[in-house]
């Protein structure tokens, strides 16, 4: 038998779910069931907090102290931009391949790298921007109506002036 897991002691969990959904218990037993605590109710705590995600893949970091799990969402970069683009709900069952053929302002590209640069592995915020263009590139988008890559081409050539942040 594996040894008893110490009250006192903080476990950091990782979890993929999608947001406003309740993360099955088959996938959570294996992961909370060994420190106390009951995958249903964890479960409904993750549904609980991405409400705002809904429809959406997003990370939780499950934070467990003295059997009593806090939920953190933690949004990936093309979370953020599909959420940028505000479409409609969409039944993952039914419908597969999504194209998102949607539009972004480039404002909202620099608020998406000011919420993901302390997760960006560039070393200048311009690097994070680029970042998410890649993103959007990835996803389908466009960017003030031009291709992701003119966008690049832009932001290099100085035509789009990026700001230090």
């Amino acid at each position: 038998m594996p040894p008893k897991v110490d009250p006192n002691e903080t476990k950091i969990i990782f979890v993929r779910a999608t947001g406003g959904e309740s993360t099955p218990s088959a996938v959570l037993a294996p992961k909370v069931g060994p420190l106390g605590l009951s995958p249903k109710k964890v479960g409904d705590d993750i549904s609980a907090k991405t409400q705002d995600w809904k429809g959406l893949k997003v990370t939780c970091r499950l934070t467990i102290k003295n059997r009593v799990a806090t939920v953190d969402v933690i949004p990936s970069a093309s979370t953020l931009v599909v959420r940028a683009l505000h479409e409609p709900l969409r039944d993952k069952k039914k419908e597969k391949n999504i194209k998102h053929n949607g539009n972004i302002p480039f404002e909202e590209i620099l608020n998406i790298a000011r919420e993901m640069r302390s997760r960006s592995q560039a070393r200048e915020f311009v690097g994070t921007v680029k970042e998410i263009l890649g993103t959007c590139l990835s996803v389908g988008c466009t960017v003030e109506g031009v291709s992701p890559k003119d966008a690049l081409a832009s932001i290099a050539s100085g035509e789009w002036e990026v700001p230090d942040e």
